[in-house]
């Protein structure tokens, strides 16, 4: 599949309109104009633990060798060779969340996971991690951000988005423990369960022939 481009990323935010009631957060691809805001939302511990979001998009050996300014320079490194790796949601100027969203096949991550491996062989892009910063979680950012996901991963000719949702087994899980996106999350936008390897982790899917 081909790497996103800059001239198409900036199409995402005139996509969807946010729906009635709904505070009007504006979402946009992470480009090198925008990596100033990426840092302002991630702040000095890269979101956690010195992810700065390439967790997935390394082997567990590459993460822990990595982790902190490593990683925050390979995530540069990437956005700035015009990689867009995801999507930064703003609340006026602010930036108050983060969604990762990218062809499956960028995310090496999955492909060693029993839980997450294929569940067939078609194409699909994937939505593997969501940030909102603290004081602004639980007002919707999370939701508006897959909703542009789904849009942004649509425009890029992708038919299929899939999601590994998190669905704790005993009420809600800590914020740190659903940084996948909570199952429900992915069922308010239209996702539909797929697979289930896990007691906890079912894989979602979602078909943008439908947002057409």
């Amino acid at each position: 599949m081909v790497l996103t481009t800059m001239g198409k990323s900036e199409r995402t935010n005139k996509l969807r309109a946010p729906a009635k009631g709904r505070p009007a957060y504006r979402v946009s691809p992470l480009t090198p104009s925008r990596w100033a805001n990426f840092e302002q939302l991630f702040g000095r511990h890269g979101a956690s633990g010195g992810c700065w979001c390439m967790w997935w998009r390394q082997t567990a050996r590459e993460f822990n060798a990595k982790k902190g300014e490593a990683n925050r320079r390979a995530m540069r490194a990437l956005v700035h060779a015009g990689r867009v790796p995801g999507l930064i949601a703003y609340e006026d100027n602010e930036p108050v969340g983060w969604v990762s969203v990218a062809p499956r096949e960028e995310f090496p991550r999955l492909k060693g996971s029993r839980i997450l491996k294929p569940v067939d062989e078609k194409p699909v892009w994937s939505v593997v991690c969501f940030f909102v910063a603290r004081p602004h979680r639980g007002k919707g950012i999370a939701k508006r951000l897959l909703e542009a996901a789904v849009d942004y991963a649509g425009s890029h000719d992708a038919k299929i988005v899939e999601g590994y949702a998190v669905e704790p087994a005993a009420g809600r899980a800590p914020d740190l423990f659903i940084y996948h996106g909570p199952a429900a999350l992915f069922r308010s936008v239209g996702f539909k369960e797929v697979a289930r390897r896990s007691e906890t982790r079912p894989i979602m899917r979602y078909s943008t022939r439908r947002r057409a």
